[in-house]
């Protein structure tokens, strides 16, 4: 038992040694390979390397021994010469011939400063304007415009300054009186103290007896009128007809009341005939070509009340049989606050211009002056259509 135990000791060790000498032969031949490989790499630099002195002198001391001819000093450094000449040639075509493309970068614009982009919103605005004009539940109204940023701007009402409010640094201003306006018709303008400049445009405002929900809000323009506020809800008394005359010349003239203003319509038998505008005093005439009514024929005579969108809120329906006519050439005419011969000829004759023709049959001497409740006289015959 011992002594087999000792062989088997005795082989584990030898095999040990073995696997060591094979490591450390190993690292000599990798060594040496290396070696081998830095001697060959520091040959090949050996071209760029100047003369060795030492060996000169050793070639002057074996002066009986053949020696090799030694290369001049261009050509010793050929290498560095021609990447010099490379370099040079690089540069010049940079210099002289390269054209590059520029890239065009867009920058972002960068926000200017809160001051001067009001001051540029500012120079925008030439004249004060209107945003809203609102009647409250309590008969206030409210009135929002814009002005010059930072200035002082007067609320005009019926020709008189009732106020004068600051805008804000956007150059826009409110004014909202505590007093409640009366029942009746309100012109609405502004005039900036800078320049004293007024408003191109006006708002119409009309407050009905009956509250705030009757009543009217109308911005008025060149270009026409818009519909600021409308009525919500409508009374007896808002759309009412007052007189319809028949013309043997086959004319139908329409007179009433309704909210100032607005538009109303007039159709016979559902055939649309046209519109006309409702005074500041409530008043309107209407007069449209209807050809030869029949009589004892019945027909239906509509009049129509529209907001500013053209929606009707109000309606009235006449149905009538016509009557036989009289032969009578001349009708009459009561005059209205806000009437003006003008309109009158040109509902009942057709045309504005006629005016004097009514004129002279009433000795009217001055046709710009009637007076409410005149009784006219209207020569309708030989009028022609």
């Amino acid at each position: 038992m011992v002594g087999s135990n000792k062989s088997n000791m005795g082989k584990t060790k030898r095999s040990t040694d073995d696997l060591i000498d094979n490591a450390i032969a190993q690292q000599n031949d990798w060594m040496e390979n290396r070696r081998t490989f830095a001697r060959r790499f520091l040959k090949t630099l050996n071209i760029f390397a100047r003369p060795n002195p030492d060996k000169n002198q050793a070639g002057n001391d074996n002066a009986g021994q053949p020696q090799k001819t030694q290369r001049s000093g261009l050509a010793a450094y050929w290498f560095p010469i021609l990447c010099a000449v490379f370099v040079v040639l690089v540069a010049v075509w940079v210099a002289f011939f390269h054209h590059p493309n520029h890239t065009v970068v867009v920058v972002p614009p960068v926000a200017e400063p809160t001051e001067r982009i009001v001051a540029e919103t500012v120079e925008q605005v030439s004249v004060p304007t209107f945003d809203i004009v609102r009647i409250e539940p309590q008969g206030t109204v409210v009135v929002a415009g814009r002005w010059v940023a930072n200035d002082s701007v007067s609320i005009v009402v019926n020709g008189e300054i009732v106020a004068t409010e600051r805008t804000d640094e956007n150059g826009e201003f409110v004014y909202s009186p505590a007093r409640a306006f009366a029942p009746g018709n309100y012109t609405f303008s502004l005039i900036g103290i800078r320049g004293n400049v007024k408003s191109e445009e006006n708002v119409f405002v009309y407050i009905s007896e009956q509250g705030y929900q009757n009543s009217v809000s109308l911005l008025m323009t060149d270009d026409g009128s818009t519909l600021l506020q409308a009525p919500t809800m409508l009374v007896d008394g808002d759309l009412v007809v007052s007189k319809i005359d028949y013309l043997d010349t086959g004319r139908i003239v329409v007179t009433g009341d309704s909210l100032p203003r607005l538009r109303v319509s007039l159709s016979l038998d559902d055939k649309y005939l046209g519109f006309a505008r409702v005074s500041d005093y409530k008043h309107f005439g209407l007069g449209a070509d209807v050809g030869d009514l029949k009589s004892g024929q019945e027909y239906k005579l509509t009049v129509r009340l529209h907001d500013g969108d053209g929606r009707t809120i109000a309606e009235v329906n006449h149905n009538f049989v016509m009557p036989e006519m009289t032969g009578d050439d001349d009708t009459y005419y009561t005059v209205r606050k806000g009437d003006c011969l003008w309109i009158i000829a040109r509902n009942f004759l057709r045309r504005g211009v006629l005016f004097s023709i009514i004129a002279e049959r009433n000795n009217i001497e001055n046709p710009n002056l009637i007076f409410p409740n005149q009784n006219l006289q209207i020569p309708t015959g030989g009028t022609g259509k």
